[in-house]
């Protein structure tokens, strides 16, 4: 819920409505639909084999560990540029409230969020900053509701055509944003794991022998169990998909009705003041104030889910290319030193360098859009290789599958090439 309501949806989602209004509401769809397949793929893994994607693709033939560098080392640098880039939204909301120095609010935000995460104790917050992040969905909502220009506006953004004087160079990070980016496909899988989906009756014959043996019969009661948490799986991430698709249509309408008549894109050190606008013109000066604060809670609690997500995943990856815990670093030490160093020290630095929010978090999502791919592709491979038949993806699946990582490849591709 916390990460429906970040970056692509709060920043890059009025930006483009406010320079192309509705006529590109497709792509938010379309992309929307293909993070629900590709979600769904990544939690069946987790659910049939009771391990992460991470453990799936470190299995893969070929040379030691091939698979997990090509996650790790593009999210080294994914990691540090996209908390840098959402600290900074919300030392710009923080800013507008308290006045004062942005590059002090950022830092500060940066530091607090690190030493929650690396030590802990940030469960209270957490769960403070989903509740701002469910309240921002609501008001969003209801804000959009009062400006709705109708369903023929919608419509007509629902016509795959692009616009004129398309910039696919400030399309594609919004695209690389939308609802859990990159990394977050694998981080669902935690999530599916966490959340004890499938767990224990896995029937994978990598779960109970060597990769290369044939799987076991099974029961067929044990079979029907794990399809069924497959269904359940694949409902959670429709629910997770709708609330983010949500989002992205009230503020997709915010940014067409409130901004694009003004000629107002967010942008630079005040991009929280003039996304605040955008309630400020419905409900005065309690919608401005709103939204600033919800804005602060809902990014913040992305914030510390992203460093959680990324430093946690980044321990687990080391030790499985190492092939061991170590007695002198084990995994909750080595987390803390992700947090400390790749969500913390070098994100500071980045902000120092760049200072401006839009320009790290359009780094961000570039990123993501063009790591998505690969990702996608070594979902498709540990799925087809892994998972006995029955319980591994179906023919649609797999094409809708391929259809995903094809999509942001070309999207990709394009934009080195214009």
């Amino acid at each position: 819920m916390v990460s429906a309501v970040g970056s692509g949806s709060v920043l890059f989602t009025p930006r483009v409505a406010a320079r192309y209004e509705y006529a590109l509401l497709w792509v938010a769809l379309l992309t929307c639909g293909f993070m629900w397949v590709m979600i769904r793929e990544a939690a069946r893994y987790t659910t049939v084999t009771g391990k992460t994607l991470l453990d799936g693709f470190n299995r893969l033939p070929g040379p030691r560990g091939w698979a997990l560098w090509v996650i790790f080392l593009p999210q080294l640098f994914a990691a540090v540029v996209g908390v840098a880039g959402l600290c900074a939204l919300v030392g710009s909301a923080a800013q507008v409230a308290g006045g004062g120095s942005h590059a002090l609010y950022t830092l500060a935000m940066i530091g607090l969020s690190t030493a929650l995460v690396a030590w802990g104790e940030y469960g209270a917050v957490e769960r403070l900053c989903r509740y701002m992040a469910i309240l921002l969905i609501l008001l969003s909502g209801a804000a959009a509701a009062q400006v709705f220009p109708g369903p023929a506006m919608l419509a007509a953004g629902l016509t795959p055509d692009l616009p004129e004087a398309f910039d696919l160079k400030f399309v594609l990070p919004w695209i690389g944003t939308i609802l859990a980016g990159s990394m977050g496909i694998v981080w669902f899988s935690y999530w599916t794991a966490t959340e004890g989906y499938g767990g224990a009756s896995a029937l994978s014959a990598e779960t109970r022998r060597s990769p290369d043996a044939a799987p076991c019969r099974e029961s067929a009661e044990r079979w029907q169990r794990l399809r069924g948490w497959n269904l359940l799986v694949s409902r959670a991430a429709g629910v997770a998909v709708l609330c983010g698709t949500f989002v992205i249509l009230s503020f997709n309408v915010l940014g067409a009705e409130l901004l694009a008549p003004q000629g107002t894109i967010p942008a630079g050190m005040d991009v929280a003041r003039d996304l605040a606008a955008l309630l400020g013109e419905i409900w005065g000066s309690l919608g401005f104030w709103t939204l600033i604060a919800l804005t602060l809670f809902a990014l913040g609690g992305s914030v510390i889910a992203n460093q959680d997500g990324w430093s946690r995943s980044f321990a687990d990856m080391t030790l499985l290319l190492l092939g061991r815990e170590p007695r002198w670093l084990p995994r909750r030490r080595l987390k803390r030193l992700f947090v400390l160093v790749v969500t913390g020290a070098l994100p500071a630095g980045v902000y120092l360098l760049v200072r401006d929010p839009v320009e790290i978090m359009s780094l961000s999502g570039v990123v993501a859009a063009a790591h998505t791919p690969f990702i996608v592709l070594l979902i498709l491979i540990v799925n087809r290789r892994h998972l006995p038949k029955g319980l591994a993806p179906g023919v649609f699946s797999t094409l809708l599958l391929a259809a995903a990582g094809l999509y942001y490849l070309g999207v990709s591709a394009l934009r080195m090439l214009v």
